[in-house]
């Protein structure tokens, strides 16, 4: 029987795309995380650098100017983000992961050829219009509806804590396109965001992510062709969950840049600080904490990279995504808490790193899908029963 050896061990391109990653978070974030965390708001410049590195292309056919590379090197340079600042690193998840994505696998060549080429440079951004003030899990039954009015569609309602909402120049937005109920009547639409009726304000007084563009949509009588459709009326549902799917093992990798952000400060930290005549790292409790975390950074790592994998070979990966994103978001909670309570009181004033890391990680079991919804989806899963 031949067997199949498990390679973990990173390409020389791949390893040359997270080195690439580093250097850009050493020079480009880190200088800035306390000053864009403290303004609530990163500089938006940042979205042409990343478009610049190819960052913003991972995975993106080149002839639409992608910068082609597979699902694990996305991955890593995700991580290198998410452990720089996950403000930043949201940027990516929607615009390119979400957005970008979605347009490649269900756009028409038209759509294809008209928004890949801008968001992949980083000269356009994309946000994701699902979720809405009423509907968050319970994606089926969203409310804003799109009625058919001869070559156009117009869409009314609203959305809630859109990512890059206010930066995003086309809305990859769902709405309700007939009377039939739950997902089957949902559709997508490219809605630019400069279209008459589309209102953005600014979510303001977030726990975490806070230099990230959160927005509320409100649209009131939106007007848009009916090529804005992307896929059939009534297979939007499948664009969103599919877009989610490999949306969660962004989140995931994401989670493993905070965790490892954790351990780097927490190791750095008590080596550093000393206490009754010697470095808190010397103390078996200390080492304990540090010691939590790094299991957790391997273990959120491997589970992230297996779904990569599994996308790139082409097999099914919605559920190790759902376990991954699990995983990895509460680890990055445990990782950051570790890391706080290793820094003590500092731990508690913004010029350190751990205190970011910690209101940043919280918001990973919420979006995307929550803890709960992943445990569902897990164990439908495993059980063939819907919970649904």
């Amino acid at each position: 029987m031949g067997c199949h050896r498990v390679n973990l061990e990173l390409s020389e391109e791949q390893e040359a795309v997270r080195e690439l990653a580093e250097d850009f978070v050493a020079r480009e974030i880190t200088p800035h995380v306390v000053e864009w965390d403290r303004a609530e708001s990163v500089d938006k410049s940042i979205a042409k650098k990343l478009g610049a590195l190819g960052f913003l292309g991972l995975t993106i056919p080149e002839e639409y100017g992608g910068s082609g590379g597979d699902h694990l090197a996305y991955c890593l340079v995700t991580e290198e983000l998410g452990r720089g600042d996950s403000s930043v690193r949201g940027i990516v998840s929607v615009s390119l992961g979400l957005v970008a994505k979605s347009i490649a696998s269900w756009g028409s060549e038209e759509q294809k050829r008209h928004w890949l080429p801008r968001l992949t440079a980083g000269e356009a951004l994309g946000c994701f219009g699902l979720t809405e003030p009423g509907t968050g899990s319970d994606a089926g039954n969203l409310t804003t509806k799109a009625v058919r009015d001869g070559d156009h569609y117009v869409i009314n309602g609203s959305k809630m804590f859109i990512t890059n909402g206010t930066w995003a120049d086309v809305v990859l937005l769902f709405a309700r396109t007939g009377d039939t109920p739950g997902h089957r009547g949902v559709s997508a639409f490219l809605v630019p965001a400069d279209t008459p009726g589309l209102t953005r304000r600014t979510v303001h007084g977030k726990l975490g992510l806070r230099g990230q563009a959160t927005a509320e949509l409100v649209l009131e009588d939106v007007r848009v062709p009916a090529t804005a459709l992307m896929g059939p009326e009534g297979k939007g549902f499948s664009v969103a969950m599919s877009a989610l799917a490999k949306g969660r093992m962004s989140v995931a990798a994401g989670c493993v840049g905070i965790a490892q952000a954790a351990l780097d400060a927490a190791v750095r930290y008590a080596g550093e600080r000393e206490q009754f005549g010697k470095p808190i790292a010397s103390y078996q409790l200390v080492q304990e904490l540090i010691s939590d975390i790094s299991v957790d950074v391997d273990a959120a790592r491997m589970l992230t990279w297996r779904v990569a994998d599994l996308v790139d070979r082409g097999q099914d990966f919605a559920t190790a995504a759902s376990t991954a994103k699990l995983f990895a978001s509460e680890a990055a909670v445990r990782a950051a808490n570790n890391a706080l309570q290793v820094f003590g009181g500092y731990g508690y004033i913004d010029e350190y790193p751990v205190g970011k890391l910690v209101r940043d990680a919280r918001v990973m079991t919420l979006y995307e899908g929550t803890s709960q919804i992943q445990k569902l989806i897990i164990g439908r899963a495993l059980t063939g029963v819907s919970a649904f």
